[in-house]
């Protein structure tokens, strides 16, 4: 049987409690052996972003008690924009042995005829569908996770208003030491 590898890709801007939530939930509740967090590089619809070496760095500090998480470089060293296609076949070719399944939020699902074959991307990569509450979810599904959003931490962070309960305290610290969303 071979090593089954969750891929959960996103912006990630900031990561936030129920990106946090979604890796212990998905290691807990589906026949995975680690799961790999993929910041993205460059958005695919040229949506701005902090800088892909903050997220890296938030993303270490936001998952940094969970045991069989994996923190992927690849989309920063990627030329163009990111693309789930060709990073998930690079990730194949990196661990030809293991088996990936892509997490996607219940949110997405309506997005995805935008994506560049989708169809491929499901064959490579079945899809884990994490339920997120306010989207509907095919199947049974699981419990929804909180929504939380990240344009609303942004905003409260610009505003010097409380993250408490929505935002790991040191990537929050991490975010003002850095003057990052001001």
């Amino acid at each position: 049987m071979s090593e089954v590898l969750a891929v959960y890709g996103g912006s990630f801007d900031p990561p936030h409690v129920a990106h946090t939530l979604v890796a212990t939930y998905v290691l807990s509740a589906y026949e995975v052996d680690s799961l790999i967090v993929v910041p993205t590089g460059r958005h695919p619809f040229d949506k701005s972003l902090t800088p892909f070496e903050h997220r890296l760095r938030m993303l270490e500090i936001a998952m940094r008690n969970l045991a069989h998480v994996e923190i992927s470089t690849i989309e920063g060293q990627l030329e163009g924009p990111s693309v789930t296609l060709r990073t998930l076949e690079l990730l194949k070719q990196a661990h030809p042995a293991s088996d990936l399944r892509l997490i996607i939020g219940s949110d997405l699902l309506a997005e995805t005829p935008n994506w560049h074959r989708f169809d491929r991307v499901a064959e490579l990569a079945p899809p884990i569908v994490v339920a997120r509450a306010g989207h509907e979810t095919p199947g049974e599904g699981g419990p929804a996770l909180p929504e939380v959003s990240s344009t609303e931490v942004r905003a409260r962070l610009r505003e010097g208003r409380s993250t408490e309960g929505l935002l790991d305290p040191r990537v929050a610290d991490y975010a003002k030491r850095h003057g990052l969303y001001v």
